[in-house]
């Protein structure tokens, strides 16, 4: 889950980048990057930390030139060492950056393919660098000295050909241009669109529809899966279809909890697609427990706000907002290790007792993963005097990982994986727990006017729509991501990033 922005513009785009990413910042605050093209030069800005701390104004004045791309991280592969940070480059041919955001399931065949066939070094563990490696090569053999379109598209295609898993890519080529495409399966979401000026059209590409939106760019529309989009230096714009056998399987996850509610995904209001969720929890609600005593209905900001609002209505029970969230406090889900997550729940919410106390309170969450947030708001509502606290999911039981861009933990730090409902409600401590069915899910997020036939559900129902993902790899990614792995990777990287420094 990472953000990711490329403008072709008719003057510097070092503001409109930045402006892009803090409006993305929601998909990622381990660390940003930007880099620009100004007479065949390339400017870059990257480091841990959110967008406001990497950019101060001597990095902004560096930042020339009317092309770049941008990216907002948080680590999904790898380590959290700024080395990680993105953009990439190489520097052959041309001269390429590129920023990416989802996860290449068959990343370790790539590395060894790029290192003893296509003689090239990566120099991180991230799977992007090894994606950047995979185009570089596959348009170095054009053997143009200077690329056309039809040389990128071709590249495009063969990335196509080599790389498997979730990804959604925006690169610029030094000097002619940027290319932004998206994976066969279209599971991670990429959008274009342009804007007028006195000077002539600019363009723009980026991860959602509301970044676009907020620099006044009308959206043109959604990549294909397996389409890639190429905007020349001058502004001219081409789009191909680059895959043999696209076809539409996008992850639902976006609707659920890691896009803004104001963006639209392939044609889906995410807005509206919460309003539905919400709609048939308080459906399954009233077919469970039609003699409910739910007083009133709460959501743990910020993403469950739209479906519990949708659920209060369709109950006709008051809602109300429980809890104050601290602005300053990065998303929950996002930190690595328990202990992170437990001490940053109680910085970043604050129950207000007058909604909780003699109250039988419904709390609505967008999703329920490790479970350890949800325990503590619920020990939190307790303290405030409810009388009994109720727990609602808008998503269904999260029981496998995500291989496709994000971060969802090990099988085993899954609360739901292996247990039954009544087994979570008690080890989150509420009185009863409701969790959204599969089937309502896909129909709230499908069923609007936009149809789309089948999504990536796999941390729900384990299905891994690439059909690369067995339990070898499941086992290889759990060592991996498993908590104390990755709290020993970054201790490491700290250390290395103190000596470097």
């Amino acid at each position: 889950m990472c953000g990711i922005v490329g403008i072709v513009g008719k003057s510097n785009v070092n503001q409109a980048l930045y402006d892009a990413l803090t409006v993305l910042q929601h998909r990622g605050q381990d660390a940003a990057g930007i880099v620009t093209s100004h007479d065949g030069r390339l400017f870059l800005r990257k480091d841990n930390g959110l967008v406001r701390d990497v950019f101060h104004q001597r990095h902004m004045q560096r930042l020339v030139g009317h092309m770049g791309i941008g990216h907002v991280r948080y680590p999904t592969a790898g380590s959290s060492t700024s080395a990680e940070a993105q953009p990439f480059y190489v520097n052959s041919p041309y001269g390429i950056t590129l920023a990416h955001n989802g996860n290449l399931t068959n990343v370790e065949q790539l590395a060894k393919e790029i290192y003893e066939s296509d003689l090239r070094h990566v120099n991180t563990s991230s799977d992007s660098e090894v994606l950047l490696n995979v185009f570089a090569h596959e348009l170095a053999q054009r053997g143009k000295l200077q690329p056309t379109e039809e040389d990128v598209f071709a590249a495009v295609t063969d990335v196509h050909n080599r790389c498997v898993g979730g990804y959604a890519v925006v690169a610029m080529v030094t000097g002619y241009g940027i290319v932004g495409f998206r994976d066969p399966h279209g599971i991670r979401p990429i959008v274009f669109g342009q804007r007028h000026t006195d000077e002539g059209v600019e363009y723009m590409i980026a991860s959602e529809s509301v970044s676009l939106d907020v620099l006044g760019f009308t959206l043109i529309r959604d990549l294909a899966p397996g389409e890639a989009v190429y905007i020349t230096e001058d502004g001219k714009l081409h789009t191909r279809q680059c895959a043999v056998a696209p076809k539409l399987t996008p992850c639902i996850f976006e609707h659920v909890y890691l896009a803004r509610p104001d963006s639209i995904i392939d044609g889906v209001s995410v807005y509206k697609a919460r309003l539905r969720m919400g709609e048939k929890l308080a459906e399954k609600i009233l077919r469970e427990r039609p003699e409910h005593d739910i007083d009133v209905v709460i959501p743990i900001p910020d993403t469950s706000r739209t479906a519990a609002l949708e659920l209060a209505n369709h109950l006709g029970v008051k809602f109300r907002e429980g809890f104050v969230k601290n602005r300053y406090i990065g998303r929950t889900f996002i930190m690595p290790g328990q202990a992170a997550r437990k001490k940053s729940v109680r910085q970043k919410l604050n129950a207000i007792e007058l909604e909780f106390r003699g109250k039988n309170v419904m709390l609505v969450d967008d999703s329920i993963v490790r479970g350890t947030t949800c325990k503590q708001i619920i020990q939190m509502a307790r303290e405030a005097g409810a009388k009994n606290v109720y727990f609602c999911s808008a998503a269904p039981a999260v029981r496998y990982p995500n291989v496709y861009g994000i971060d969802m933990p090990s099988a085993h730090e899954l609360i739901a994986h292996n247990r039954t409902t009544q087994d979570v409600a008690d080890l989150i401590g509420a009185d009863w727990l409701i969790y959204q069915d599969l089937p309502d899910l896909i129909e709230a997020v499908g069923g609007g006017k936009i149809k789309i036939d089948q999504f990536d559900c796999a941390v729900f129902d384990g299905k891994y729509v690439t059909g690369d993902v067995d339990e070898a790899y499941l086992n290889k990614i759990e060592q991996a991501r498993n908590d104390s792995s990755k709290i020993k990777t970054q201790a490491v990287s700290a250390i290395i990033d103190l000596y470097n420094n």
